[in-house]
């Protein structure tokens, strides 16, 4: 089937894609607040008529919080599942916008038009794309260049209680060759990005206890064993001088970068000292000899989230804390197993515990890594098609950050994931004032189409 008159059609049907985006994002599909949950169950509605009047076989499926959309099109091909969720952020503080983010407009800004709205990049603007690319096949050729089945989740903005009980329930008729998620941004302004790499997370919460209240420090300090002061030790013993993570046993399944990647990174234009200066940073912190791509994207971390002891209201009080805690967080790569670095965070904490000091951990999710299989032809396919649609050749990277749902395609359904998305660095997603290029809209479409294409041949 030939792509040119798809192209075509996208070009000449974005003022009839922009109303349809415009009239999801008008629908306040907050998943996190109960409040909104009738609005979450009317956006699955929405999806399912979309998905309907472009031929697909759609259905909403109850969960025991917000329901999920499945449906299935095409006869012929590869089979692909899409994966992108149809809940959004709250707005909180509401007095921050300059619109309210439930009215969607188009919006001139130095660097071009912008769709102004919440959800409009996360994830509303991002999944329409590629269900435009599916309707411009339609359109033009009456059917699909591949069998596609997609699915839409409405609690990815709430921690996806629902996903993996759904996924064990539900594998026969989602498993595919490939999964495909529009969850991720381009690498600047101009070059397209295929993740293949996700880090994995550890969450823990420490909670520090010494004497059996707040003392005065005029009266016990010396003598007493002040929790913060623990706290601060152990903190302080989670890194070395080189910016190496202390825990036991930490490194375990870390690869090292093979050497066309890092030099593919090297040439995507990345400026780590704009990178920085942006958030007001001028020097690398992290490990030595390391690059700023390759500690975001390819190197665990170990970061306090969070410290609380003592008084910390306005003014001072000279107290001496009974308790004291931190919220740590461990990104991982590789093969790092999660709950054995748990293991041996706690036991370097309890081996440092000090007489008279005890500790207590609160758990906060513990998930793998996830590391694509770019050996898998599909990802060169993809790769090129996208350098065909814009300025900079495509590249294959990392996101610093944790998708959890590609990792329970792989463990649950056996299945790799492309991750491919085009937001901005700029969006402001899940802060006030969300937009989505229109470019980032309209060229997204266009390269779903490409990539389609390719996939089918």
């Amino acid at each position: 089937m030939s792509l040119d008159p798809v192209l075509s059609r996208i070009d000449a049907d974005l003022p009839q894609a922009l109303d349809r985006l415009m009239a999801l994002l008008r629908i306040p599909s907050i998943s996190t607040d109960p409040a909104h949950a009738a609005a979450c169950r009317e956006a699955a509605e929405w999806m399912v008529r979309d998905l309907a009047s472009m031929g697909f076989d759609a259905e909403i499926c109850p969960t025991p919080k917000h329901p999920m959309v499945v449906a299935k099109g095409g006869s012929t091909g590869p089979s692909l599942l899409f994966y992108g969720h149809y809940d959004v952020q709250p707005v909180d503080p509401l007095s921050l916008w300059h619109r309210d983010p439930f009215d969607p407009a188009i919006e001139e800004t130095p660097k071009g038009k912008v769709i102004r709205a919440r959800g409009a990049g996360d994830d509303k603007g991002q999944l329409m794309t590629f269900l435009e690319a599916c309707r411009a096949w339609k359109a033009v050729h009456g059917s699909l260049p591949a069998r596609i089945t997609v699915f839409l989740e409405g609690e990815e903005e709430s921690g996806s209680p629902s996903m993996v009980p759904f996924l064990k329930e539900n594998a026969d008729r989602l498993k595919a060759d490939l999964a495909l998620i529009c969850d991720t941004g381009m690498l600047g302004e101009a070059t397209p990005t295929i993740v293949t790499m996700l880090r994995g997370l550890v969450g823990e919460e420490i909670t520090i206890t010494g004497p059996s209240k707040d003392l005065h420090s005029g009266m016990y300090g010396g003598p007493a064993m002040n929790p913060i002061r623990v706290l601060a030790r152990i903190i302080a013993a989670l890194h070395d001088d080189t910016g190496r993570v202390t825990v036991p046993g930490f490194y375990d399944g870390v690869p090292e970068m093979p050497e066309e990647i890092l030099h593919q990174w090297a040439g995507t234009g990345f400026d780590a000292d704009r990178f920085l200066g942006e958030v007001g940073l001028s020097t690398p912190a992290g490990e030595d000899g390391r690059s700023v791509l390759e500690m975001l994207w390819a190197r665990p971390t170990c970061e306090v989230n969070g410290i609380s002891g003592g008084y910390e209201g306005a003014g001072f009080k000279t107290v001496l804390p009974s308790r004291a805690s931190a919220k740590i967080s461990f990104r991982l790569v590789g093969t790092q197993d999660p709950l054995k670095i748990r293991e041996s965070f706690r036991k370097m904490v309890q081996d440092m515990l000090p007489p008279d000091c005890t500790a207590e951990f609160a758990t906060h999710g513990a998930s793998p890594a996830s590391v694509m299989d770019i050996a898998d032809p599909a990802f060169e396919k993809a790769r090129r098609a996208l350098s065909q649609e814009w300025p900079n050749p495509a590249a294959f990277v990392g996101s610093g950050g944790s998708i959890p749902v590609a990792g329970y395609f792989k463990t649950l359904l056996g299945m790799e994931s492309m991750l491919i998305g085009f937001g901005k660095d700029d969006d402001a997603i899940h802060s006030p004032n969300e937009k989505y290029d229109l470019e980032s809209f309209h060229k997204g479409i266009r390269s779903w189409a490409r990539i389609l294409a390719a996939l089918a041949d």
